[in-house]
């Protein structure tokens, strides 16, 4: 039977998902759809190509009938307080700067009330969100991140009462605001047809990747910081200063139908990364960006202290990840402690890793929990890989980190348990189909892979499976598992260029 879901819906946009559990992030050949009133009065019809899409330009508080593959869902939209239009508030396609203008259109909502920004190209400089708004952006609509950072403010690295506030990879520290900040929201929607720009690929940004200036690190071009019931939908986001959409500290999140672009060699401009979040919901996303797509975090343990809580239940579905570092990527900054973590029905496409775990000594924390199933995987270099080796900071070369002997056991020591791989397809594999390298004092627990089916790429070169001292470079591998135990018999079909082996 067809499945038609609603996903969200504002009082001007609604997204749903059209038969999700039988697809990945697209259809073969586009869906058609109708929209009608309760009435039956025809509003519009249309195709798909996406299984997550968003329907605009709807009226508040109008009740709808949807019509999709011999589906029927009745729904009703709710209503707005107010809708305000920043060109009301003297915001202008040809000022250069609109910030001030937005920033008093924002801080005159009601609660309820609804900010459009019209089609049309809106530079301005960071804006802060309130609770309880919508912030609408219209088909042909762009806010474009200043390339001056002049305009941009400093965040502290905490707040006044203690909280973080600005973090840089974990980190408390201070930060350039973002293009678009929510500090502290709770209901919380930004929805539309529009663009979010960071300016990344103007100014200099993308110069000083891993410094600072000012005394302070690169901003995203979306930061939520201590959200509560949060929706993003529909939007494009793009040429982000460094990660892209960063929620931090944030509880019931919804991301649905979301475009994120970034230039594949533009640095740490990561797609989205949950850091320290519960309850969230990323589906039907795509990604084409300069590093990870997803990186799930949990800050890690640095004397400048600050993000030390776990980041947990967040399900992962719909998507496509094209390009960038990795596809779904957990670490390196897992302190805190990542689990019960789901991907499922996804497409990755030309990423370095599918799914990957990175972690070493000193970070302490646990990974548990994590599953893959039902996804499919193109030219990605290595599809599925832990590594407790990973030699970030300034000591990941040294012999704490990098040694092969055992060593005591202590809370800095991260500790992996229950990585579920089942019915994933794995095509033009160029290193190997799996890697798995715990501490030998702490060992990964519990892996079992049902029905991972691998081909291999026949032009591959040899490289190394991950970022760590002693490891070989390696081309049309199988499975290498170092401290790591399986919790059944592997259920792996290896297809190389001469024969198929089943493991």
């Amino acid at each position: 039977m067809p499945t038609l879901l609603l996903l969200a819906a504002s009082s001007r946009t609604a997204t749903f998902s059209l038969n999700a559990v039988d697809h990945l992030y697209a259809f073969e050949t586009p869906q058609p759809w109708r929209l009608l009133r309760r009435d039956g009065t025809m509003v519009r019809d249309g195709m798909t190509q996406t299984v997550v899409f968003t329907l605009h330009d709807l009226l508040p508080g109008e009740a709808y009938d949807l019509e999709a593959d011999g589906a029927v869902l009745s729904f009703n939209l709710p209503v707005e307080t107010a809708l305000f239009d920043i060109t009301d508030f003297g915001a202008d396609c040809g000022s250069d700067n609109n910030a001030p203008f937005i920033q008093k259109a924002i801080d005159a909502l009601a609660p309820g009330a609804t900010l459009k920004v019209p089609a049309g190209l809106f530079q301005t400089g960071p804006l802060f969100l309130k609770s309880d708004m919508t912030l609408l952006l219209e088909e042909g609509a762009v806010l474009s991140g200043h390339p001056d950072r002049q305009h941009y403010p400093i965040l502290a690295a905490r707040h006044e009462d203690g909280r973080v506030l600005g973090t840089w990879e974990g980190v408390c520290e201070p930060c350039y605001a973002s293009l678009i900040s929510a500090l502290d929201c709770q209901n919380l929607t930004i929805t539309g047809a529009g663009t979010i720009d960071g300016g990344g690929d103007r100014g200099d940004w993308w110069t000083w990747p891993k410094e600072t200036r000012d005394g302070a690190r690169r901003p995203r071009t979306l930061f939520l910081s201590h959200g509560h019931n949060i929706t993003l939908t529909g939007f494009t986001v793009r040429n982000s200063p460094a990660w892209t959409v960063h929620p931090v500290f944030c509880r019931d999140l919804l991301a649905a139908g979301l475009t994120i672009l970034n230039d594949p060699l533009s640095p740490n401009t990561d797609g989205l990364n949950p850091e320290c979040c519960r309850d969230v919901q990323l589906t039907g996303l795509f990604f084409s960006v300069g590093d990870d797509c997803i990186a799930i975090k949990a800050g890690k343990r640095d004397p400048k202290g600050g993000l030390d809580e776990a980041c947990e239940r967040i399900t992962i579905e719909n998507c496509r990840m094209e390009r960038g570092h990795g596809g779904l990527v957990i670490g390196s900054e897992m302190s805190g402690s990542v689990r019960d973590i789901a991907v499922r029905r996804c497409m990755l496409s030309e990423t370095d890793r599918g799914l990957r775990v990175k972690t070493r000594r000193g970070r302490g924390g646990e990974v548990e929990n994590i599953t893959l199933e039902d996804c499919r995987m193109d030219r990605v270099a290595m599809p599925l890989v832990i590594n407790s080796f990973y030699f970030c900071d300034a000591d990941g070369r040294s012999d704490y980190v990098q040694s092969r002997e055992a060593l005591p056991v202590t809370d800095a020591t991260p500790q992996i348990a229950g990585i579920t791989i089942r019915n994933v397809v794995a095509d033009n594999v160029a290193i190997a189909a799996a890697a798995f390298y715990g501490l030998p004092e702490a060992p990964i627990r519990d892996i079992t892979i049902e029905n991972y089916h691998v081909t291999y790429d026949p032009l591959a070169k040899p490289d190394v499976p991950d970022m760590a001292c002693q490891f070989e470079p390696l081309r049309h591998g199988g499975i290498i598992a170092e401290n790591a135990f399986f919790a059944s018999p592997a259920g792996i079909h290896i297809v190389s260029p001469l024969k198929s082996i089943a493991v």
